[in-house]
């Protein structure tokens, strides 16, 4: 497993990996300009170019030519001139650290953007006291996991230390580095209630400032905030991409409701694998032909037990009869 202000760039847009050089209050005349190579053969469509810049501060770059999430993390490193594995996450129209606005297997059209670098290491002895620690975990699909959500009152809650955003780079010296969210989540899990044991995490780079918006912010009759585009870009599976209008309100209140049991059940978020979750049993009309696409899928995978697939099932329902609702 969602800021511009200005229209998309057409076709004659600048060279693929341009950056402007200018911060906001500088002049908007001089630019600097460096460009990454870009493989032809797997380019969107070339009108596709996507502001971005580095959370903690930095120019803006155009960004482009990119069919998944890791070559648009791989396009950021080239054009900022830093290492790829530098890069925790990213997030749309915010450089705060905000795990609503971040950015999963679709962007925006008219999305800006924000990259969030390592910061500074930690290391934290953690004793189990709870089956439950009281953590979501997401990942960048790209093969950093990280802190989504916090359970007020658990045991990771009492740890002022952690906080939302962290990498989790290594449990008990063991590099986590390359995992899904759901085998990090797994990990912790089966570690037995009562014992203690070490958690090394990155915290994001903190903010260089404080507010920012796009350049031409100030001007009159220009658009307020970032994100105002229906349409978005969505990563496949299959390593293509696509252009595909917003989900209208059932299917996310669909994908919201999976995600809920995915958070209960698990302690993953991931609104893509939940997107999967509700094409598979949108148009079923029966529990047993919802869990025999799943079987069917890469989700197999996954495990699922009976009763869980019986609470997505469930989900799926609710939401077709309006029982819950966006």
């Amino acid at each position: 497993m969602p800021l511009f202000n200005k229209k998309t760039t057409k076709a004659n847009s600048p060279t693929n990996g341009t950056m402007t050089n200018g911060q906001e209050q500088q002049s908007q005349q001089s630019q600097q300009i460096i460009t990454s190579p870009i493989k032809q053969s797997s380019l969107p469509p070339p009108s596709l170019v996507f502001h971005c810049q580095l959370a903690n501060g930095s120019p803006t770059a155009l960004i482009c030519g990119f069919s998944s999430v890791k070559e648009l993390y791989q396009k950021i490193a080239e054009c900022f001139d830093i290492q790829l594995d530098e890069i925790i996450f990213c997030t749309l129209n915010s450089h705060k650290v905000e795990m609503s606005k971040l950015l999963g297997g679709q962007i925006g059209l008219d999305d800006f953007i924000f990259a969030h670098r390592k910061g500074r290491p930690k290391e934290i002895e953690i004793l189990k006291s709870e089956d439950a620690l009281g953590l979501t975990i997401t990942d960048n699909g790209a093969g950093y996991a990280f802190i989504k959500r916090i359970k007020e009152g658990s045991v990771i809650d009492k740890i002022p230390h952690i906080q939302v955003g962290d990498h989790i780079e290594k449990l008990d010296g063991v590099s986590v580095v390359g995992k899904r969210h759901y085998e990090v989540a797994r990990l912790l899990k089966d570690i037995k209630t009562g014992s203690t044991f070490t958690m090394r995490l990155v915290e994001p780079l903190k903010s260089g400032f404080q507010t920012i918006a796009p350049r031409s912010a100030g001007k009159q009759g220009s658009k307020k905030g970032f994100g105002t585009g229906k349409e978005t870009l969505r990563f496949k599976a299959n390593g293509n991409v696509s252009i595909e209008d917003e989900h209208d309100d059932a299917t996310q209140a669909g994908i919201d409701a999976i995600n809920i049991l995915l958070d209960q059940f698990f302690g993953i978020n991931d609104s893509e694998l939940a997107a999967q979750i509700w094409d598979l049993g949108s148009n079923k009309t029966n529990s047993m032909d919802f869990a025999e696409a799943i079987d069917n899928s890469d989700l197999e995978a996954f495990g699922f037990t009976d009763d869980f697939i019986i609470d997505l099932w469930g989900a799926v329902t609710d939401v077709r009869t309006g029982r819950i609702k966006r």
